[in-house]
C-alpha cells in the first residue's frame, strides 16, 4: 500500500487525486447569451448588441470613460502604441520576464523593444533600472503586471512625466488589479487586456483597451476600425487602421464571464492569501511579493520562487514532484533576452529592417529576470478557484517534497 507521508514521484500516494476546477469555466449563461447571437444573425459586432454591452460594462468594471473590444491581447498593445504615437525610430522599454507579446507588439510597429531587468520581489518592471534605460529615443513603456502583482506605477509615472514617454500598461494577467484603490488599466495613457484562453476571463480570445482619455480611445477606436470614426459615412477613412474588431460570439461569452468575475477574484484572493502565509514558513519556499499600494491581486496565475539552498531541492525537481501529487502547474515564462527571437534578427524580418542582434536591446543587466524564470513554480489559476482545503494541498505536497528533500535530490525511495 502507498504511503501517503512519501511523494507520489517516489512511490508514495499522491496527495490529490481529484482535479482542480477546469478552466475555462462556463455555465448556461454562457450558452444561453450564445443562442441569442446565433438567433439574431448579427454575429459581426458593428451590426450586434454583445460587443458593445460588453465595452461598456467593462469601462463600468474598471471605473474608466470607455473601453475597446479588439481581437486579442496582442492587438491592444500594437494599437496602444500605435495610438500613442510610437513607430519606426523610437525605443520602447518593457520588462526581460513577460510573454514575447509584449516586445512582439513594439516591433510589429516598427520600434525598437529596449529590455529592462525586473524587481525580485514582484517579477514587475525594476523603475531604477527603466530610468538607467532611457534614452533620447526612448517613446514609451510598458510595464506588464506579472502574475496580477501591479507594477509601482507611481515610480513608472514620474519617470514618464519626466522623460514624455507614454505608459502602456500590459494587464493580461491583472484583471480586476488595482493600485490604490485605482484599476489597473487606468493608471498610465491606457490599459491593455487579454482574454485568450488562460486568462482570468476569456473569450477563446479576444482583447480591450481602456484609458482615462477620450483623446486616446477615439485614435485607438479608429485604428481598430479600419480607420473610420463615429458618425461618419461607412466607407471614409481618415487614418491608417486594420480590422481589429471582436466578434458578437466572443462579447457574448464575456458578458457572461464578467458577471461572475467578482465573486471568483474573491475567492481566488482569499486562497492567494492562505497560501501567501502558509507557504511562506516553509525554508526555501518564497511567494510572489506584492507592492502594499496593490490594493489587489487579479492572480492570473500563483506565483512561488523556490530557493534551492533553503529548500533543499531545485525548482525543475520540485515541479516534477508536484506535479506527481496532482498540482496543477504551468511554466514560468522564459526571459525574452534567451529568446530565439532576439539571437538572430532575421526572426522579426522584415518588419525591422536594421541588422541588430540581441545586445542592442538590453541596456542594463539582466541578472534578476533570468534567476526569476529559472527558479519560479506557476500554478494555474484553477488551484485558487476551489475551497480553501483544495488550496491547502499545495501545502501538504510542498512539506511533503521539503520532508523528503534528501531523497529527490537523490532520486531514490
Amino acid at each position: 500500500m502507498s504511503r501517503p507521508d512519501v511523494p507520489a514521484c517516489l512511490g508514495g500516494a499522491p496527495v490529490r487525486t481529484a482535479p482542480y476546477p477546469a478552466w475555462p469555466h462556463a455555465t448556461n449563461r454562457e450558452r444561453e447569451l450564445l443562442l441569442e447571437v446565433l438567433d439574431s444573425r448579427k454575429w459581426w459586432a458593428t451590426q450586434g448588441t454583445k460587443v458593445r454591452e460588453f465595452e461598456r460594462r467593462w469601462a463600468e468594471f474598471n471605473k474608466v470613460p470607455g473601453a475597446i473590444a479588439v481581437t486579442n491581447g496582442s492587438h491592444t498593445l500594437e494599437i496602444a502604441l500605435l495610438a500613442a504615437g510610437v513607430g519606426e525610430g523610437d525605443e520602447v522599454l518593457v520588462p526581460n520576464w513577460t510573454f514575447v507579446a509584449t516586445a512582439a507588439a513594439v516591433l510589429m510597429v516598427q520600434a525598437r523593444p529596449v529590455l529592462v531587468d525586473v524587481d525580485r520581489n514582484t517579477g514587475c518592471i525594476d523603475p531604477h533600472k527603466a530610468r538607467q534605460a532611457v534614452t533620447p529615443a526612448t517613446r514609451a513603456i510598458i510595464p506588464v503586471h506579472i502574475a496580477g502583482s501591479v507594477a509601482d506605477m507611481d515610480a513608472i509615472n514620474d519617470l514618464a512625466r519626466q522623460h514624455g514617454l507614454a505608459v502602456i500598461e500590459d494587464c493580461a494577467h491583472a484583471h480586476g488589479s488595482t493600485w490604490k484603490g485605482l484599476a489597473a488599466g487606468s493608471l498610465g495613457d491606457a490599459g491593455s487586456f487579454s482574454f485568450q484562453s488562460s486568462k482570468l476571463m476569456t473569450g477563446g480570445e479576444g482583447g480591450a483597451i481602456i484609458s482615462e482619455s477620450a483623446d486616446f480611445l477615439a485614435r485607438a477606436r479608429s485604428i481598430s476600425a479600419c480607420g473610420r470614426r463615429p458618425g461618419e459615412w461607412f466607407y471614409s477613412h481618415y487614418t491608417l487602421g486594420g480590422n481589429y474588431r471582436m466578434t458578437e460570439w466572443q462579447g457574448a461569452v464575456l458578458l457572461a464571464q464578467l458577471e461572475r468575475f467578482p465573486a471568483q477574484q474573491k475567492n481566488r484572493a482569499s486562497n492567494a492569501d492562505f497560501l501567501n502565509e502558509r507557504l511562506a514558513q516553509i525554508p526555501g519556499v518564497h511567494p510572489q511579493g506584492r507592492d502594499s499600494r496593490c490594493t489587489s491581486q487579479g492572480n492570473y496565475c500563483y506565483v512561488v520562487r523556490i530557493d534551492e539552498e533553503e529548500f533543499g531541492v531545485s525548482r525543475d525537481r520540485t515541479r516534477e514532484a508536484l506535479l506527481a501529487e496532482g498540482m496543477s502547474l504551468t511554466m514560468a515564462y522564459p526571459v525574452l533576452s534567451t529568446l530565439d527571437l532576439f539571437a538572430d534578427p532575421k526572426g522579426f524580418a522584415p518588419r525591422f529592417k536594421s541588422r541588430i542582434g540581441m545586445q542592442e536591446f538590453a541596456k542594463a543587466d539582466l541578472a534578476v529576470s533570468r534567476e526569476l524564470a529559472d527558479t519560479t513554480l506557476w500554478f494555474n489559476t484553477a488551484t485558487l478557484m476551489a475551497t480553501q482545503d483544495d488550496a491547502a494541498d499545495v501545502v501538504r505536497a510542498m512539506e511533503k517534497i521539503h520532508s523528503h528533500r534528501d531523497a529527490l535530490k537523490a532520486g531514490v525511495s
